[in-house]
């Protein structure tokens, strides 16, 4: 009741009635400012709507021409020509050129230092403009995933010039979100809602609805009785959006539209190889027998999410190889454990080996109530097994510092998800800052797994790259470095009057164009 006495205390006249006009959606904050080039407050779904990439990511790793409708890649692969769709204008009428695109690589690059998280701007040797819409990007070395990272929501999708700051660099702001979309922000209240617009300019086909109105709703419970009450008609996101419970009965109601992605993400914990009982191999391997993922993909989380074995789910690019499963078994893990000397009597309660206790410990975020079921039940599986598992909880900042630092046994820590998976994430792998550099630190070939994934992101033979990801994912699975739990999935639940969707191939790519 406390949502409806907030609804009532700012007016219901803020919030539009439903209409086959509109779509009424929900997030947890405002869209912020949408500039294409920055990351927090900007809200990634409204970065999506508003603005456009050159190459379109599909599911399985597919790359569709969008705003260029061809490209063609040098033989060393370092520079990449791109022709441009001619018949595309901003929000705003102005003209989408090589121009354009250079403008904002260079605005990009203007601000590198924010940016070089992504290894492609790294790699930006400069842009060049051939024709009014022929455009080279030319990379100082070859980098496959140059693509990939091209159809990422940012920072590298388009804004008309002339609403980039005269001085400075987008950076420090934008005069206004204009872009190529299918949509262009009309009005924004702050704490309230944000209301989006068709593009009239739109080059595609334009989206049946007028307009798609973003209540901002930070609770889940309260995001579901909005639903309920027709406030909201569309629900649509990776966890925090709706709790899985309530999808689970929603997907039970006939009038309703339910629908669940194929695996997003990789729900995980990373082992540090560097400290504690987790340096052992046969400890890791263990702790992977002990988890009963079934469990937790059902009490935990009503099967929205699926039981994972392996880093990655098969449908994530260049992952799709036969790796043994670590199945859940008490009797296996326990002979691991026998074998490599950890021992106990029918007193203990835990093992222990050269008079040390088998005792591991699992930071979570402390505010995270998934992760602290999860933990709680690898605590009572980890006992199954003479484990004994601490558990620490840390709020976000401390979490974070944590994992970048090392300072853990295991810690929870997911897969950045398509279009990052696997290029991305296995990159990562060789910066000391991210907690995969630090669980990996201890493993004997770790000098071989950074070559590895040094190979891949240079290589220019498909056929090479497919047996270098072969290697590297069969090696880090043999190492049992990581402890999967899920594969996290969207879920979508759309009002009887919007009729059946299907899943975007990405968490940001909500489906509204696709309702009539």
């Amino acid at each position: 009741m406390k949502f409806i006495g907030y609804l009532l205390s700012v007016g219901l006249s803020v919030f539009s009635v439903n209409s086959a006009a509109q779509i009424n959606f929900s997030w947890t904050v405002n869209a912020g400012p949408i500039n294409p080039h920055q990351t927090s407050p900007n809200q990634m779904y409204a970065q999506a709507m508003v603005y456009e990439p050159l190459v379109k990511y599909n599911k399985g790793g597919e790359l569709l021409p969008w705003l260029a409708k061809s490209w063609e890649v040098s033989e060393d692969g370092k520079a990449y020509t791109f022709f441009l769709r001619d018949d595309v204008k901003f929000s705003n009428g102005e003209t989408f050129n090589a121009q354009a695109v250079k403008a904002n690589f260079d605005q990009v690059l203007k601000n590198f230092e924010k940016h070089r998280w992504l290894e492609l701007i790294n790699q930006i040797d400069k842009t060049v403009v051939a024709d009014e819409f022929t455009v080279v990007l030319h990379l100082k070395n070859a980098y496959y995933p140059a693509l990939q990272e091209l159809s990422l929501v940012r920072p590298v999708r388009f804004m008309a010039p002339s609403a980039m700051p005269k001085e400075g660099n987008t950076g420090d702001g934008i005069a206004e979100p204009v872009g190529t979309g299918p949509w262009m922000l009309d009005t924004s209240v702050l704490g309230v809602k944000d209301t989006f617009v068709r593009n009239p300019y739109y080059w595609g086909e334009a989206p049946a609805h007028e307009k798609v109105e973003v209540s901002v709703i930070a609770d889940p419970n309260a995001r579901a009785l909005a639903f309920e009450s027709g406030m909201v008609n569309l629900i649509y996101g990776l966890e925090g959006q709706i709790s899985p419970d309530t999808f689970d009965r929603f997907t039970k109601d006939p009038s309703l539209h339910t629908a669940l992605s194929d695996p997003i993400s990789t729900r995980l914990i990373a082992m540090n190889s560097a400290r504690s009982a987790t340096q052992e191999r046969e400890v890791r391997i263990a702790l992977n027998h002990a988890i009963d993922r079934d469990a937790i993909a059902k009490g935990i989380f009503y099967g929205t999410e699926l039981p994972a074995n392996s880093l990655f789910a098969r449908n994530v690019p260049y992952a799709d190889i036969e790796l043994t499963d670590y199945n859940h078994s008490v009797k296996q893990a326990k002979k691991v454990l026998d074998d490599a000397g950890w021992v106990m009597s029918s007193e203990d309660t835990y093992r222990s080996k050269e008079g040390k206790e088998l005792a591991v410990e699992l930071v979570y975020h402390g505010h995270d109530a998934n992760q602290k079921a999860i933990a709680e039940v690898l605590q009572a599986n980890f006992k199954d097994v003479g484990v004994k598992l601490i558990l620490a909880a840390e709020e976000r900042s401390r979490f974070y510092k944590r994992q970048k630092g090392g300072e853990f046994d295991l810690i929870f820590n997911n897969t950045w998800g398509s279009p990052y998976d696997p290029h991305s994430f296995v990159s990562g792998m060789r910066v000391p800052s991210h907690a995969d550099y630090m669980a990996q630190a201890g493993l004997p070939n770790k000098a071989e797994i950074d070559q590895t994934i040094d190979a891949i992101l240079s290589s220019t033979d498909e056929a090479e790259r497919k047996k270098l990801y072969t290697s590297l994912l069969n090696s880090l699975h043999d190492q049992a470095v990581y402890l999967p739990v899920t594969y996290m999935r969207i879920t979508g639940v759309a009002a009887s009057k919007l009729g059946k969707f299907s899943m975007g191939s990405t968490v940001f790519d909500i489906p509204f164009e696709q309702f009539q």
